[in-house]
C-alpha cells in the first residue's frame, strides 16, 4: 500500500477526517496542513485504518475530541470568575 493510501480507512473515519480538516481550514490553516492534521487526529483516535485486514476492532480513544469544548470557548475572565466563585463556595462550606 503506497504512502497516503486511505483505502484501509472506514467511511466513518474518512468523514471524520474531512470534518476535522474543514475546522482547521476555517481557522486559517493551509489546505494540505489541515488535511495532514486531520488524518493525524483520526489516527490518534482510532489507531489507523479499521477496514477488514487492517486490525479491525480496535477501540477508539476519542482523546482528541475531549480537548476544547464549550468551556474553552468562554472568555478567560468568565472562567476565572467561575473558579473564584467555586473556591469561595468550597471555603464557606468547609467553615460551617
Amino acid at each position: 500500500m503506497p504512502s497516503g493510501d486511505k483505502s484501509s480507512y472506514t467511511d466513518k473515519q474518512k468523514r471524520k477526517a474531512q470534518h476535522i480538516a474543514e475546522g482547521y481550514a476555517e481557522r486559517g490553516l493551509p489546505e494540505k496542513e489541515a488535511e495532514a492534521r486531520a488524518w493525524a487526529t483520526v489516527n490518534k483516535d482510532s489507531g489507523g485504518g479499521n477496514k477488514s485486514g487492517s486490525g479491525r476492532g480496535k477501540p477508539e480513544s476519542h482523546g482528541s475530541a475531549r480537548r476544547g469544548g464549550k468551556a474553552a470557548k468562554r472568555p478567560a475572565a468568565d472562567r476565572s470568575a467561575a473558579a473564584r466563585k467555586g473556591w469561595e463556595t468550597r471555603r464557606r462550606n468547609a467553615a460551617t
